[in-house]
């Protein structure tokens, strides 16, 4: 399985096109086990998941510090991913973002002290900088690259102007934005600027928050400090016209002989060649169910179907709370 490749952009190498996203193992979606989160990173890079992301505002630098601990002696099997420009407080507020040239290369340096690291594979910046041009912020990821301690750079979250500009600068390797069969915003403004450009795009939340596993049909389940019970499309009216919603796709999945996960995955990695996914989870049998989403192909008549069935726009609510900005570069 592990012997089907994608490659990251026009100058990375080739990797499995699902990754592991860890957010979660620090921040956002309730209380997780540390233990068992080394546990799921080691079983990933055992099965050839070597995609690994991460970024210094996840648990206010203890996913980074989690990353270390898991790669320590292990480091060559992963391809480590992680960004900057989110600011946060030690006591967890969000302090804006910053683009600013020096930032970049002090959150660098502290990422890699965090990851107990000499190099960052690919380094994105988290959100892009209002403020600064993006000119400035790329050529300060450049001259990380030229002193060896990144080896590629990438944006998140970037419009197709800011990556055309960006990518005039130095070579972008990855942008890494949200798609996914629940928001499918990108589909025709970003991924044809990532595919011309020769850019990668490793799409985050392909399972639409954990919504499109099938396993979050009332926020019931969620645990009080998770992030979710704050967005519109997990609330309410939205919430079950959503679930009216993913019903359809689960039939389709029961046919198809997947999991509405895999589904999901294989949606998103059906959107072209250049892109790559990273499913976030902390348990071990989904980092395996995800992974094999690979092997399952979508035609052409089945995609048709998919578009009638969740065309764009079709789950309730924003896709980020209204009661907080999203830092999404327009």
């Amino acid at each position: 399985m592990t012997n089907i490749q994608r490659a990251l952009g026009s100058d990375g190498p080739s990797l499995y096109p699902i990754g592991l996203g860890c957010m979660g193992m620090s921040e956002f979606y309730g209380p997780a086990d540390e233990g068992e989160s080394v546990r799921v990173i080691h079983h990933a890079l055992d099965h050839g998941v070597t995609l690994i992301d991460t970024a210094d505002m996840y648990g206010v630098g203890a996913n980074e510090r989690l990353l270390g601990k898991a790669l320590a002696g292990r480091r060559d099997d992963a391809f480590l991913c992680t960004k900057f420009a989110l600011k946060r407080g030690d006591d967890g507020s969000f302090a804006g973002v910053s683009g600013r040239p020096e930032y970049v290369k002090q959150a660098c340096e502290a990422s890699l002290t965090r990851l107990g690291v000499d190099t960052i594979d690919l380094y994105y910046q988290h959100r892009v900088d209002p403020q600064v041009p993006i000119e400035d912020t790329v050529g300060a990821m450049a001259e990380l690259v030229s002193a060896g301690k990144v080896r590629f750079i990438g944006l998140s979250e970037a419009a197709p102007d800011t990556i055309r500009r960006a990518h005039a600068v130095h070579p972008i390797t990855a942008l890494q934005s949200e798609l996914s069969l629940w928001s499918r915003e990108l589909e025709t403004t970003t991924l044809p600027v990532c595919a011309e450009l020769g850019i990668a795009f490793v799409a985050y939340s392909p399972l639409g928050r954990g919504f499109l596993t099938g396993a979050i049909k009332s926020a019931d389940v969620l645990a009080a400090d998770d992030f979710r019970r704050s967005s519109e499309r997990f609330q309410g009216d939205n919430l079950a016209a959503n679930v009216r919603l993913l019903s359809r796709l689960e039939a389709f999945a029961e046919r198809k002989a997947c999991t509405p996960a895999q589904l999901a995955l294989a949606w998103v990695l059906s959107r072209g060649e250049h892109v790559l996914t990273i499913p976030g989870t902390r348990k071990v049998t989904r980092l395996d169910e995800n992974r094999r989403a690979a092997e399952v192909k979508l035609n052409a008549d089945e995609l048709a179907e998919l578009d009638t069935l969740a065309p764009a726009g079709a789950f309730a609510g924003p896709r980020y709370p209204s009661s907080r900005p999203s830092l999404v570069n327009g």
